[in-house]
């Protein structure tokens, strides 16, 4: 058994209001059952000495100091599988350069060295809570969708949907065939984002590619007179390589370099990655693609953290923008809640499960909507999360329409087109080619969301 730590690391006395009153901790709500013939209050305490300041057992060098920075829990909700701990702010690391603060601080005490302790059955957080002055110590976003919708010549305010895509198939292609699928969508779309994978393989060298790439945008924009843009990936190990493809990137596109956002897979390759192209390129988007977060945030990994918490996190550390899924309306895991991530992202002032955060004027952070989206599945992706100030990348959407990409892209403005009139779907197919082929495009979904579409369309 574990060494009972429950006069040291707990204090259910607490008033979360007073604590968020007071400024000085940053609050944290996990879902933790412990190991069967472990007791809850005790398994807790572990929970939050492992996240603080203790260990399993009685040491000699702890001393009043210590023991005042201690994480304290003060709630444990035994019924509920609910712990919330309180993190003195103190704890958390900060620059020698600057005195900022760091992500990986607040990950390393919280998803730290409790996500392995042998009395806890599972342990994931759901929420937090940064009080005003940790929050003013992250860098926040430098550039927002409203940069984008200036590029594009739209309003900065509600300028609207952003139609996008991912060149498909996402590996394989070589330089000049990815360049052409990227020049067709951009003849009926905004955007188009590198997938995940995509970089500096042998069979598609990134300076070739990036070269044919910036010829294509010229091209797309002379024919038809509208601005686009061009999310590249800059992920890398080491933030020499990120700098590197970034500067060859933006001196590749010249003139157009304020159209190019900048892709990083900010999971797999960490709050690091995310802080140098922030730092290094702030004049740029950043793209923040959290590609394999399904580790820890899926409902069925019961340890980690949840999707929201991983949204919540990019604000702080600066993206522009974030996957968050389609929020049930696409292939991906997700129901129609998670526009509270949206929210959470967007707005000054947000709800969590938990917590409700005030950002005090930190800017926002776009969502970002991937995974299975089409022209039939759009509207009622909009009217579930009331705007659709958003960047869509729809692939199989745009590159799986029967009449092809650029027809893909358009039937993606038309959908937007049909929940902006609160038109009736089929009813404004009936006029919009794109989005009437898009039913015959994908008629699974079809069949799904609109049965009598053949008969409606005149189609047998």
């Amino acid at each position: 058994m574990s060494l009972d730590q429950t006069n040291r690391y707990v204090n259910l006395d607490l008033d979360e209001k007073k604590l968020i009153a007071d400024g000085q901790h940053v609050l944290v709500a996990y879902h933790m059952t412990p190991k069967s013939g472990y007791g809850y209050v005790a398994t807790a305490a572990h929970f939050a000495a492992e996240s603080s300041t203790g260990t399993n057992v009685e040491i000699s060098t702890t001393d009043d100091y210590t023991r005042s920075v201690d994480a304290l829990v003060y709630e444990a909700n035994e019924k509920n599988k609910l712990t919330k701990i309180a993190y003195p702010l103190e704890l958390f690391d900060r620059n020698i350069t600057d005195g900022r603060a760091m992500l990986a601080s607040f990950l390393t005490l919280a998803i730290g060295n409790n996500q392995g302790m042998g009395d806890v059955e599972n342990g994931k957080m759901h929420d937090f809570y940064v009080p005003p002055a940790y929050l003013q110590l992250f860098d926040g976003p430098a550039t927002t969708i409203s940069d984008l919708w200036r590029v594009l010549g739209r309003p900065v305010v509600d300028g609207g949907f952003i139609v996008g895509t991912i060149v498909k198939p996402k590996l394989g292609l070589k330089p000049e065939p990815f360049a052409e699928a990227a020049y067709q969508f951009w003849l009926g779309g905004d955007f188009i984002k590198n997938d995940e994978p995509q970089g500096n393989q042998v069979f598609a060298p990134l300076r070739k590619t990036i070269r044919l790439v910036a010829d294509a945008m010229k091209r797309a924009q002379d024919e038809t007179g509208q601005p686009k843009l061009f999310s590249a990936n800059i992920t890398a190990d080491d933030p020499n390589e990120i700098i590197a493809r970034g500067e060859y990137i933006l001196e590749t596109f010249g003139n157009d370099a304020n159209h190019v956002a900048f892709l990083v897979d900010g999971y797999v390759a960490g709050p690091t990655a995310i802080t140098t192209a922030r730092r290094h390129f702030p004049n740029q988007f950043l793209h923040y693609h959290r590609a394999g977060h399904g580790a820890v945030t899926s409902p069925q990994s019961k340890r980690g953290y949840t999707a929201f918490v991983l949204s919540k996190m990019s604000r702080l550390q600066g993206a522009s923008g974030i996957h968050t899924g389609t929020m049930g309306f696409g292939k991906m895991e997700g129901e129609a809640g998670d526009k509270n991530i949206a929210y959470m992202l967007e707005r000054d002032s947000a709800d969590g499960p938990y917590y409700s955060q005030e950002w005090l004027g930190m800017k926002p952070t776009t969502p970002i909507i991937s995974g299975g989206m089409n022209a039939l599945r759009a509207p009622g992706f909009f009217k579930n999360l009331g705007h659709a100030n958003v960047i869509m990348t729809a692939g199989g959407g745009s590159y799986g329409h029967i009449d092809g990409a650029t027809a893909g892209a358009i039937s993606l403005h038309q959908a937007y087109e049909c929940w902006k009139s609160n038109a009736e779907p089929v009813e404004f197919a009936k006029d919009h080619r794109e989005f009437a082929r898009a039913f015959e495009s994908f008629p699974h979904d079809a069949d799904a969301l609109f049965p009598n579409w053949r008969k409606e369309l005149g189609l047998s």
